[in-house]
């Protein structure tokens, strides 16, 4: 009989990449986790986590389109996409304190979605939100009401962000946002699928 451990499960997880315009160009928000995380310790990340059961409720409004592809290429036990969303909220109102209230207009948009390589001690099926720190409540500078689990939260240009001690998958996000950012047509969402036993990239359109 195999001691081997059990592999970890894969996980439904959601991020917020907020962004804004300074006079120095555009910036987005990052913080480093703790040297003590098993996941990713003392990397730079968005904020973002794993879906709760009771983030289906009161999610940001997002385009057929988006909602669309967080459906595209996922198996029947995977999250809706107003859990995803709700998700992505929650988890950047704990980690910085910022909150994006519910408005008439879509706020988010589903830009990039990676599954976690084998062999790390936890692994997500991430998707990844982008959101215009414009629809934020109150200042974006108050990060007052952040729980512990991000150091360092601060706003950097998209270059400078390049140079801190990022994730791989946190490198190629960051190239596909400022892409997006700059105004390259939408050719789908990048999908960084190793969810089987060899790592494919698709593109959910």
């Amino acid at each position: 009989m195999s001691d081997a451990a059990p592999l970890p499960a894969i996980r439904a997880a959601a991020t917020v990449i907020l962004w804004r315009e300074a006079p120095s160009g555009t910036q987005v928000l990052m913080g480093m986790r703790g040297a003590a995380a098993v996941f990713m310790p003392s990397k730079y990340v968005f904020p973002g986590g794993a879906v709760d059961p009771g983030d289906v409720a009161d999610p940001l409004p997002m385009t057929n389109q988006c909602a669309e592809r967080l459906r595209a290429m996922c198996g029947p036990d995977a999250p809706c996409p107003s859990a995803l969303a709700g998700a992505a909220v929650r988890e950047l109102r704990e980690e910085t304190g910022l909150v994006l209230p519910p408005t008439d207009a879509p706020a988010l948009r589903f830009v990039f979605r990676a599954i976690t390589p084998p062999g790390r001690p936890r692994r997500f099926d991430a998707r990844f939100f982008l959101a215009d720190a414009a629809h934020l409540a109150g200042s974006a500078e108050d990060f007052s009401a952040a729980e512990d689990e991000l150091s360092h939260l601060h706003w950097i240009g998209l270059a400078q962000a390049r140079a801190l001690d990022l994730p791989f998958i946190t490198e190629v996000v960051l190239a596909e946002v400022t892409a997006a950012l700059r105004g390259a047509p939408d050719q789908g969402v990048p999908f960084f699928d190793n969810s089987g036993t060899a790592p494919a990239f698709r593109r959910i359109v």
